[in-house]
This record gives structure tokens, sequence and C-alpha cells, in this order.
């Protein structure tokens, strides 16, 4: 198992690195078709994945990254409202003419599943888009995976204290600090090499690289829990059998789904303050 998990994650990096670095149309067919299979796997679990209720939530996302490659300036651009509620008056629709193929649990989840899965990972497209994105946008992997792998190692030597018994057993409070802690070493290190390109969007990229991790790093073991809650609720081990020896799309980005927006408006506040903040909250 340790074998086929090693190979499936040098795989997955170089696959990451292959869409991360050429970034633009690259990184965003790149995100969409892993948004589609990840709303393909959350759609499973209320057997929604080959309907035509589903197919709206797959035409929503493909649609949204189209407009999201043809705005302005992706890095500020805030969709408009109706985009959304165009979705949500199709997905109703479909519900309605259709009735009473579709159960009202099945319409909530397709919809939930552009905002859960899509939207949210659009924001490593937009980090991507950012001044010193090529490097910027590593940090969420960084954080997300890096928490992961450092609370796995902390939980083992000193776990004592269940974070979230019912949810996930085996991970521990002291495991969650060593995360955080760890993710914010790691980002560290990462600011220090990579200073000199860093320093054009980070004034401290040491310091402001191992904030970003550490807020990333809580945030991550949020996605993950969310991640097992939604699996737990519908008596699923895994979403999928795509990567050997992590499961599905949703369980090996399960963290990055929550890091990638919180990263991006980490970096909006500590490079361009609060104002910048609430204009991008706008």
């Amino acid at each position: 198992m340790f074998k086929t998990r090693l190979i499936s994650g040098i795989v997955l990096v170089a696959v990451i690195f292959g869409l991360l670095f050429p970034g633009g149309n690259v990184l965003a067919a790149g995100l969409a078709l892993i948004s589609i299979i990840g709303m393909y796997e959350l759609y499973r679990t209320v057997s929604a994945e080959k309907t035509g209720l589903g197919a709206v939530g797959y035409l929503a996302a493909a649609a949204y990254y189209l407009l999201l490659v043809f705005s302005e300036n992706p890095t500020v651009d805030s969709f408009p409202v109706v985009f959304f509620v165009a979705v949500l008056m199709a997905v109703m629709a479909v519900y309605v003419l259709t009735f009473p193929k579709y159960q009202a649990p099945q319409v909530m989840t397709v919809f939930f599943g552009l905002i859960y899965v899509a939207v949210m990972l659009s924001y490593i497209y937009r980090t991507r888009a950012m001044s010193g994105g090529v490097l910027l946008v590593w940090l969420v992997f960084l954080s997300s995976w890096g928490c992961d792998t450092c609370a796995y190692c902390v939980g083992m030597l000193i776990g004592k204290h269940k974070l979230a018994p019912k949810l996930s057993p085996k991970k521990s409070v002291e495991g969650g600090i060593g995360g955080v802690v760890g993710a914010g070493i790691l980002g560290a290190v990462y600011g220090a090499v990579f200073a000199g390109g860093l320093s054009a969007a980070l004034s401290n990229p040491v310091l402001d690289c191992a904030i970003i991790c550490m807020v990333g790093a809580v945030i991550s073991q949020i996605g993950d829990l969310a991640a097992s809650a939604i699996k737990r609720n519908h008596k699923v081990k895994d979403y999928g059998t795509l990567i050997p020896g992590h499961g599905g799309i949703l369980d090996r980005f399960d963290s990055v789904i929550f890091v990638a927006p919180g990263i991006y408006y980490t970096i909006v506040l500590l490079t361009e303050g609060t104002e910048a903040l609430a204009r991008f909250l706008a």
C-alpha cells in the first residue's frame, strides 16, 4: 500500500507541476477537469452523477471556468450573482419539469457541488494569476499537504487527545497543532529559498509565507474533516478510486479545496491591506 501511495503521489505532484508551471489556459482546463471529476464523485453520494440534473452541474462548472479565463482580470473580477442565480434556476427547472424523478437532497447537492468543488478550486487559478503567482500558488499545496504530513507524524508520536473522534478517530489535537506549526516552518523555509522571486509580491517572504501556510494549515484541517463528515453522512469510505492508494479526487483534494480560497485572501490581506480585502469581498 505504501509503495502504491508513493508512486501515485509522485505522479500527482508531476501532474500538478505540469498545470501550475504554465498556468493560464492549461491550468484552467486542468482545474475544470478536476472539478468536474470531483463533482461527479460528490454527486455519486446522492445518485445524481449520471443524470440530467448532474449534467447541469457539469456544464455550469465548464461555463464558470470559461468565464474566468475570459475575465479581464481574474485576480480581482468577481462573478456576477446572476450567473449563480441562472444555474440555480436551471437546476430547479430540471427538478420541477421532471418531478418526481429527483429528490430535494439531489438538487441541493448538485448546486452545492458547483460552489464546493469548482468555485473553491478556481482560487488556485486566481492565485496563479497574481503577481508572483508562479511561486505563491505552491503555498496552497505546501500548507495543505505539508500540514497533513506533519500532523500525521506528530499525532503518531505524541497524539493523545482526540480532535474529532466521531469523524476521524485517528486525528489528535497534538497532531493538529503539529500540522499548523510544521506548515509554518515549511512556509518559512520556502520563503527563504525563494525570497528573490517572492520579494516583488511579499514584503517579508519568510514571515509572510510562514503566516500564509499556518493559516492554510488551520483551514486545511477543517476541509479534511468536512469531507469526512459528508462521507460519514452517506456511509462511503472513499469518494472514488481514481488515484490508487489515495481514493478519488475529493479524497486527495479535500483540504486543498478549502485552503485555496483561504490562501488567496490571506495573500490579498498581507499584500494589499484591509481596504483591498473589502474590495475583493464586495
